[in-house]
């Protein structure tokens, strides 16, 4: 394992473990982890050992969405949607593991870090934490195919509050509406994820990817599609007034002022 990596795996005991490694970043969604996620990702798909799969974050941190800080946004030599569905590809190919995923959200999930746990197949998380897809703070339209994950987790009622209103919500209250399996303490939620994926990885692997598998096409999901849609959506939504006045504000730390422009 490469301690240094942005994005570290490791496995133990018929479990791997995918840990976002920029701590200082709070774990955003930057082109390094991108590019490192995606690397790992390649690793999980050709590991033939690993029974249950884990995501989670160094030092507190889960992922809090895309880092605006950087240069993650420069879209050069390709076309708008185009490019931002590139950035979501690296994380949805989480839906290409055939065994259970489970994201160990150990802090925020906020964004594209809500968008990426909603893929995976089970989440534990922190009762303090912040989760939510604040797009709509932001001024342009969700991404990672959240718009066909959130409805489909929590009912149509309450994903279209959590969306059109922006909140962030405690780990306790995602527990309660059922966006998580469970809410702990942070300093319990990856030993809650481990005892739950090494419960996972006890039993007859074959049975459990095919189960996996079954109930995938049981849902007749099509989150690739409804993420290809949303960028989009996104990629007009980003030209606008409203959407530089939403990101200058988030890096400001002040509300914004939004005209409908």
């Amino acid at each position: 394992m490469n301690t240094q990596a942005a994005v570290t795996y490791e496995t133990k005991r018929s479990v791997a473990q995918i840990t976002f490694n920029r701590p200082e970043q709070r774990n955003s969604m930057g082109k390094e982890t991108m590019a490192a996620f995606e690397t790992v990702i390649q690793q999980a798909l050709e590991d033939k050992t690993s029974r249950c799969v884990i995501i989670t974050g160094k030092d507190g941190h889960f992922c809090s969405g895309a880092d605006f800080k950087g240069d993650l946004f420069e879209m050069k030599d390709t076309l708008p949607h185009e490019y931002l569905y590139s950035t979501y590809k690296p994380f949805l190919k989480l839906l290409q593991l055939d065994v259970p995923v489970i994201a160990a959200m150990n802090g925020h999930a906020i964004g594209g870090g809500l968008g990426m746990s909603l893929v995976c197949d089970m989440r534990i998380a922190s009762e303090e934490s912040l989760y939510g897809a604040n797009f709509a703070r932001l001024g342009f339209h969700s991404g990672m195919g959240i718009s066909y994950t959130l409805p489909r987790l929590i009912g149509l009622p309450k994903a279209m509050e959590l969306l059109m209103t922006g909140r962030l919500i405690k780990g306790k209250q995602a527990a309660e509406i059922g966006l998580v399996n469970d809410a702990v303490p942070q300093q319990d939620v990856l030993e809650k994820a481990w005892t739950l994926a090494e419960e996972i990885a006890a039993n007859a692997p074959l049975t459990v990817r095919m189960m996996k598998r079954s109930v995938m096409q049981g849902l007749n999901l099509e989150i690739e599609k409804a993420a290809e849609w949303e960028a989009k959506n996104q990629a007009i939504t980003f030209t606008t007034e409203d959407s530089k006045e939403g990101i200058d504000a988030l890096l400001t730390k002040r509300k914004p002022h939004f005209t409908g422009q």
